[in-house]
This record gives structure tokens, C-alpha cells and sequence, in this order.
């Protein structure tokens, strides 16, 4: 198993991580405090934290909490790219919180080789239409690009005093062959993390990540509250890998691992019925006769993720799947169905987004 900020190979043991990363399993306190959340949060797809209980108790303390996550635009979105994003406005949307989407186009031209930095640039413009589309309260959510609201690099040099190359290097695996942009990236990713303080004021924010990204948070709480900016730590939310259409243990962006937020209806429905890994039996007989798995079947699996709100529904659709009544081909048609309907939805809130980014852009 490899797990690092920009690599994840082999099969993933999330109860190694949590004791290599030091991090506490959400527990059923923190549960209790979740209903009518999104799914990712009350489903344990998000399943590990750092401070996220305190930064509750905060909120119920009337007490000024936040939430910050971010978006590295190399490419079009796909459905894995949404699960911070879904999680920060359902936090917004259950604890009326400020959100703040930093998108770093600056780490991703300097790690991606053949990423060009007008391309950078058009990628963030095009990150941005989606992440709007979602749905976030104007007044309360502010989005930047690195390279434009060039105010972030007051913070990251600041920051940046204050980590050692060798730090960075030992957290981060950098190489001697790494650009430079690249080794000062950990300086402007804590100074993302940071940034709701140097906005606001010292309050907790939380930062949903996937457990990868783990050691920007550890690094990021090192130096918080250091005499020079006096700080929270921050808090964090640690979600599982989200898998490809193959099964994978993390959604690639090759064409046919992912459903992209472009796609059109018979893209979708292609990709799921031609790619979607199957818990099912190897005959209609058999499956039948043995029924199929649901924790393996990536299409119950997107369902219980996202598209699934309802708990008794999603449960009958488990029972009957394990039982061998509903068919393979009958849960792709389910998730085909929901996933199109979200889709065609998203497309359009996209279109009117593109009238609305002053309304969640910050300036220099």
C-alpha cells in the first residue's frame, strides 16, 4: 500500500491509516450529530476526523466555525471530484457556515509535466461553473484561484519561513528533481487551509479531504499556532477513496473509469452498463439461485454515495440485490436513471452559474 498526496497504489487498509496518520474513527456521538446530512458523512464514507467533534461543540456554542476545501483543475470534473464539495454545502447548508474553495491552478502546472499554464487557467474557469452549480449560498461561500488572487502568496511566504525543506520533503516525498514550484506548494496548501482564519479571525474550520491528503493537515496544524499567527489547528474530515466504474480503490480520470459531469445520457448509460463492476452471479441462474454483493457492486456503491438519499429505499435495494431478486442489469438500470437525472440538472445549473461568478469570486 502506497498513500500519499498525489499517489495511492495497492489495496488500501484504512484501519492502518488511521493508526500511521494518528486520526480518530467518527464515532456514533459525532453520527447522532449528522442526521440529515449528505450520505457521504452519515454513511461512513467519511470515516475518519481530527477535531471534528470540537468543532461541533463550537457551532452549539454559538461560537464562529468554517469549512475549506479545495480544487487542483487539471481536467474536467468528474463525480469524484464532488465528495468534498458535497460534503462542505451540506455543512453549510445544516451549520449556516462560511465555505471557502481555494483552486490551487498553481500546484497542479507545476506537478502535472505537460499542463500548460493557460491551461491552468481555462481548467479553473471551467472547475469553477461546476462548483458553483452545486449549489452554495453566495454570501457565504468564497472561491479564489491561486494564480489570480495573488493575496495568497502574502500568506503562503509567511507560512513558508516556517517549514523546513526537509519537513516538506519527509511529509510530501519530494525529490531533488522536483521543480521548485512544486516544494513551496506545501506552504500555499497550508496557507489554504489557513485562509479562513487570516480572513476572519482565529475561529475552527474543517477541512473534508480524502485521507490522502492528510499530511497538508498535519503539517498545516504544526505551525498554527505558532507566535506568529496565533491560530486554531484545524479540524479535518477524512473521507474513503470513492471507486472507478472498474472497481478501483479511487475513481481515475481515464475516460472509461469515471462519469464526468459533461457526460451526456448515453454516455453515462454506455459507461455503467459496459464498465460497472458487478457483484452479481456469473449467470442470471446463479445470481438467482446465490444472489449477489452489494459492498462490491460499484453501482449499489454510487447509489449509497450519492444518489440514494431515502435509508428504507436504499435498504430494500441491498436486500433485494443480496437475495438474488434484483438483477445486475436492474441496479445499473436504477443508477442510470438517478445519475442522468442529477446529471442533466447539474448541466443546467452550470449554464446559469456562468452569470453568477461575481457573486462568489474573491478579488485581489
Amino acid at each position: 500500500m502506497k498513500v500519499t498526496p498525489w499517489e495511492v497504489e495497492g489495496e488500501v487498509d484504512y484501519s492502518k491509516l488511521v493508526k500511521d496518520f494518528g486520526v480518530s474513527l467518527i464515532n456514533d456521538r459525532i453520527k447522532k450529530r449528522l442526521d440529515g446530512t449528505h450520505p457521504l458523512l452519515r454513511r461512513g464514507i467519511y470515516f475518519s476526523h481530527r477535531d471534528f467533534d470540537k468543532w461541533l461543540d463550537n457551532h452549539d456554542k454559538k461560537m464562529k466555525v468554517s469549512v475549506i476545501t479545495g480544487r487542483g483543475p487539471s481536467e474536467r470534473m468528474h463525480l469524484g471530484h464532488l465528495v468534498p464539495f458535497l460534503v462542505a454545502k451540506s455543512l453549510q447548508d445544516s451549520f449556516n457556515c462560511n465555505v471557502y474553495i481555494p483552486i490551487s491552478d498553481d500546484e497542479k502546472f507545476y506537478v502535472k509535466e505537460n499542463l500548460t499554464f493557460d491551461d491552468a487557467l481555462e481548467y479553473s474557469k471551467d472547475n469553477i461553473l461546476d462548483l458553483i452549480a452545486l449549489g452554495f449560498k453566495p454570501k457565504r461561500t468564497f472561491i479564489f484561484e491561486d494564480f489570480v488572487y495573488t493575496k495568497m502568496y502574502k500568506y503562503a511566504g509567511m507560512i513558508a519561513k516556517r517549514i523546513t525543506y526537509s519537513t516538506a520533503k519527509a511529509a510530501f516525498g519530494l525529490k531533488n528533481e522536483s521543480n521548485i514550484g512544486w516544494s513551496f506548494y506545501p506552504a500555499m496548501q497550508a496557507a489554504h487551509i489557513l485562509f479562513p482564519q487570516f480572513n476572519e479571525g482565529r475561529h475552527l474550520s474543517v477541512v473534508p479531504i480524502g485521507i490522502d491528503q492528510d499530511p497538508f493537515i498535519r503539517l498545516t496544524r504544526d505551525i498554527a499556532d505558532h507566535k506568529d499567527f496565533n491560530f486554531e489547528k484545524p479540524a479535518a474530515l477524512h473521507a474513503k477513496f470513492i471507486p472507478s466504474l472498474h472497481g478501483n480503490p479511487k475513481m481515475s480520470s481515464s475516460k472509461e473509469g469515471s462519469i464526468f459531469l459533461s457526460d451526456s445520457k448515453r454516455e453515462v448509460e454506455d459507461k455503467i452498463k459496459k464498465y460497472a463492476f458487478s457483484g452479481g452471479g456469473s449467470t442470471i441462474k446463479e445470481h438467482k439461485e446465490k444472489g449477489g454483493n452489494p459492498d462490491i457492486d460499484v453501482s449499489y456503491q454510487y447509489l449509497r454515495m450519492f444518489f440514494e438519499p431515502n435509508d428504507n429505499k436504499l435498504k430494500k435495494i441491498y436486500d433485494d440485490y443480496k437475495s438474488g431478486k434484483l438483477l445486475t442489469s436492474e441496479i445499473k438500470e436504477i443508477l442510470i436513471v438517478k445519475l442522468n437525472k442529477f446529471l442533466e440538472e447539474h448541466q443546467d445549473k452550470r449554464e446559469e452559474a456562468k452569470d453568477k461568478l461575481r457573486e462568489f469570486m474573491l478579488k485581489n
